[in-house]
């Protein structure tokens, strides 16, 4: 696929847009005046592969705890700012690495020239969010509601604010939570602008019903080139996002490395307990760090042809199966309750 280039900004160490590798980012949902907590969860989502992450700042004391947090920081932070301009430029004299902001909501051209200055002075970018649910009534009433029209001119006029001052290290967002408006806003974004684009639905759902959301508006975009950095938004535990945002990217071959597993749907041919067998193979390869294909079949359909394929299978028969590797079978007739710890050793080279 051939990706739309745009301006590459740099959020601490990380590359942003101009033809970087997509970044994976999430949002962490601990108190960040309690730096110890907000650290121990940051390793913790750094480890499950976040590459960006942002933390909220309401209040000055949260912003004097980024400095405890940054000092220790296991990947670049961004300080998440609204209406209150001084919290931006506190956060930009603590050492974060972006500053995530509306500048419609910060107030004067006078306010955001100081939020401006702070980053500048100290190399940092501005990721401008704008989302249906801080739309100008102005533009509601223009276009008759939240539209993906209203979202990218609201995108310009924020820009703009930015562009006027000289500031020019920026990352955008236009974000919704209809998952078709949010894919439209985008697109109109990417035609317009060329500052790198932070792709998301916006209250995407829980971990089941925002994970489809996010999968279908996200993946498109990303499909069509459009998107330099993901966040995938669920209510759930941050590290569920961080795992779907990797999985879209893989799915979109835009990731490589981890475990791709396959696994058949089942049908009326299956007879052993593939969903319980698949479910179990899925949680003991998730944490393997190995760039390799993992199939569970349940038939002797397709089963023998796709565990071929892959690096490593399983195709069942009638309470066995046989195991597969690099596309030949090694080992035929393995009881049902072995096929599971047959395959690790397989894998594990055992």
């Amino acid at each position: 696929m051939k990706r739309d280039e745009t301006k590459r900004i740099l959020v601490g160490n990380v590359p942003v847009g101009g033809g970087a590798a997509v970044t994976v980012q999430s949002m962490c949902n601990t108190d960040t005046r309690d730096a110890e907590t907000t650290l121990a969860q940051m390793r913790r989502l750094r480890a499950a592969g976040c590459d960006i992450i942002r933390v909220a700042v309401p209040d000055e004391t949260a912003a004097m705890a980024l400095k405890d947090i940054m000092a220790q920081a296991p990947m670049p932070v961004v300080a998440d700012i609204h209406f209150d301009y001084r919290l931006a430029i506190l956060a930009a004299e603590a050492g974060a690495d972006a500053v995530r902001i509306n500048p419609g909501n910060i107030g004067s051209r006078d306010r955001v020239r100081a939020v401006a200055d702070a980053c500048r002075d100290r190399g940092i970018p501005i990721r401008v969010g704008v989302n249906t649910g801080s739309l100008e009534k102005r533009l509601l009433e223009k276009y008759g509601g939240p539209t993906a029209e209203a979202l990218a001119e609201s995108a310009e006029g924020e820009l703009e604010a930015l562009y006027s001052l000289g500031f020019e290290d920026v990352a955008l967002s236009v974000k919704a939570s209809d998952v078709g408006l949010t894919v439209a806003a985008y697109r109109l974004a990417a035609e317009r602008f060329s500052c790198p684009l932070h792709v998301g639905v916006t209250e995407a759902g829980t971990s089941y019903g925002g994970l489809v959301n996010s999968a279908v508006g996200i993946g498109a975009l990303l499909m069509e080139g459009i998107g330099d950095t993901i966040r995938v938004s669920l209510t759930a535990d941050p590290a569920e996002e961080v795992r779907a945002g990797l999985a879209i990217l893989r799915a979109c071959g835009l990731r490589k490395g981890g475990v791709r597993f396959v696994s058949c749907p089942t049908c009326g041919r299956t007879r052993i307990d593939l969903i319980s067998l698949a479910k179990k193979v899925e949680e003991r390869v998730s944490d393997l760090d190995r760039d390799i294909t993992v199939a569970v079949m349940g038939c002797e359909v397709n089963g023998p042809g796709e565990a071929r394929e892959a690096d490593y299978g399983i195709a069942g028969g009638k309470g066995f199966g046989s195991l597969f590797m690099k596309g030949r079978v090694v080992r035929t007739k393995v009881p049902e309750d072995q096929l599971l710890d047959g395959l690790m050793e397989l894998i594990n080279g055992t």
